[in-house]
């Protein structure tokens, strides 16, 4: 179950590196450098902090292809339709809740307690958009004020699995469950403009979340 929902995480995680590589005008080797930072980017420090070899997508050799093929096949559409582009936050949402699911529990997996696990988990699904941006000389969503709910979706997440997994529910229905309360929760943020606001600011201003 954790392999298919991984295998998942890292296609969305590319369909969401190209869509913003091509944004942002880069060539070839552009788009399929970026795809691969927002696919394994997160996964990666993850398993270094892990202490974890071979890095995941190292062992699974099969993602890198993947990638590469999802990115060469999107750039030969001459233009990336606006309906595509809209895919962009559904894209990142969804990678965000798959990846930081399976980063949770490859954490418990590896007899991490608890809490550092759920941490393990924001950052595998929230890394690999921080390098995109970076890349694409943006700053970083992760860090901006005025960015809804991101961290925190999968920070809720990752306690959403661990709870149903304390309640002896099955991996089939806990992993997707948990999956969509990130989902939901980045969607909604988005849809709404959630956003952390910090008690400190005497004038109001956000806080990056």
């Amino acid at each position: 179950m954790i392999s298919t929902i991984e295998l998942m995480a890292v296609i969305s995680g590319a369909v969401f590196g190209v869509l913003a590589a091509r944004r942002k005008g880069l060539d070839l080797v552009g788009v399929v450098s970026v795809a691969m930072m927002t696919a394994f980017g997160g996964g990666s420090l993850r398993d270094l902090l892990l202490d974890r070899h071979p890095l995941f997508w190292i062992e699974h050799s099969r993602y890198p292809v993947i990638v590469f093929t999802v990115a060469c096949g999107l750039s030969l559409l001459p233009r990336i339709p606006e309906r595509a582009v809209r895919l962009l936050d559904l894209t990142d949402a969804l990678g965000l809740g798959l990846f930081s699911i399976v980063g949770t529990q490859l954490a418990l997996d590896q007899g991490v307690p608890p809490f550092v696990a759920v941490l393990l988990g924001v950052i595998t699904g929230s890394f690999g958009g921080v390098i995109a941006d970076i890349v694409c000389n943006e700053v970083p969503g992760l860090f901006r004020p005025d960015t809804p709910l991101y961290a925190t979706c999968a920070f809720a997440g990752g306690w959403g699995l661990i709870g149903l997994q304390q309640l002896a529910v099955s991996e089939s229905v806990a992993f997707p469950a948990a999956t969509f309360v990130v989902v939901a929760m980045r969607l909604a943020a988005l849809k709404f403009r959630i956003v952390l606001r910090s008690t400190d600011n005497p004038h109001g201003q956000t806080q990056n979340p």
